[in-house]
């Protein structure tokens, strides 16, 4: 089992401090984790977060729609979803009745992307933690937020 404060080389205030710096240790372990995995598709966590929602909503979304829902709410969604059309995985369309607003759909070659991408790649970052720990996790991180 991993221990902080031996990975970092670190001691702590108190038990609090402790907590929030492994927190932070924590997500940028799964980003490391999750963009190494997603380099091999040519994508990102976010650009697989953006093909998601596209892909569960089953019709053209707003861009800011899919701002609102995106985990990762970077000011960079325009640009993730510029690549993510020159790649031909999702489609631009105006709005009929308002020029300003732009809708987004995700195309057969994106839901064939993500057809190909296991559902359960998460698995290795949670294997050693119980469905009870889980829940304790996520009802804290709920409490915190």
């Amino acid at each position: 089992m991993g221990d902080l404060s031996k990975e970092i080389k670190s001691r702590f205030s108190n038990v609090k401090i402790k907590a929030l710096i492994n927190i932070l240790y924590t997500a940028n372990w799964i980003t490391s984790f999750q963009n190494e995995f997603f380099r091999f598709y040519g994508i990102s966590p976010q650009q697989y977060n953006i093909l998601k929602i596209l892909n569960g909503a089953g019709q053209p979304l707003k861009v800011q729609t899919i701002k609102d829902r995106m985990i990762d709410r970077s000011p960079n969604a325009t640009r993730l979803m510029d690549k993510l059309t020159e790649k031909d995985f999702i489609k631009r369309s105006a709005s009929p009745t308002d020029r300003r607003v732009v809708y987004i759909d995700i195309t057969e070659k994106g839901k064939a992307l993500l057809a190909s991408i296991s559902e359960d790649f998460n698995d290795d970052l949670v294997k050693n933690i119980t469905d009870d720990e889980a829940q304790l996790i996520s009802d804290l991180l709920d409490k915190m937020r």
